[in-house]
């Protein structure tokens, strides 16, 4: 069994199945490799293929934050796997960068971010441990309630 068997038995056994990864809705790309670090654009946050429109501390709950931050999560492992043809080419989650669609009062914008953080952890092991820095904004594009962004370490 490869380690790709691995990720996709870890992605089943957590009930994720991967979507085909978006396209860019402009004049960039979805990733973006030099040498062994992949940058991935930001992704924003979908609930049945829509977007997950909501402003947190206004009409949207944390909770719901958090669910809204584990489905983009999702789509960076889609555009990932997309990208590289092979999630075991994955060396190190390194950085990830969330952005929180929020009023100026509410500053819960980590417990949102959690909701990324540990799915890539549940599906990628020690591998997924990484940095990040989760901010409050006052608007995404499309009224999306989270944005998020990730680089990541791969192998040849």
């Amino acid at each position: 069994m490869n380690t790709h068997s691995k990720i996709s038995q870890q992605l089943q056994k957590l009930g994720i199945e991967l979507p085909i990864a978006g396209a860019p809705a402009a004049a960039y790309v979805m990733a973006n490799q030099i040498d062994h670090i992949v940058y991935l654009s930001g992704h924003i946050a979908k609930q049945n293929g829509a977007v997950w429109i909501g402003k947190l501390g206004q009409n949207m709950s944390t909770t719901n934050g958090r669910l809204a931050a584990r489905s983009v999560a999702i789509d960076l492992i889609a555009s990932l796997q997309s990208h590289l043809g092979n999630l075991d080419r994955v060396k190190k989650i390194i950085k990830v960068t969330s952005l929180v669609n929020s009023t100026a009062e509410y500053t819960e914008h980590h417990l949102v971010t959690n909701g990324c953080s540990e799915l890539l952890v549940e599906v990628f092991g020690d591998l997924g441990k990484h940095a990040r820095s989760a901010f409050g904004v006052a608007q995404l594009p499309l009224g999306a309630c989270v944005e998020i962004e990730m680089i990541v370490e791969v192998s040849d």
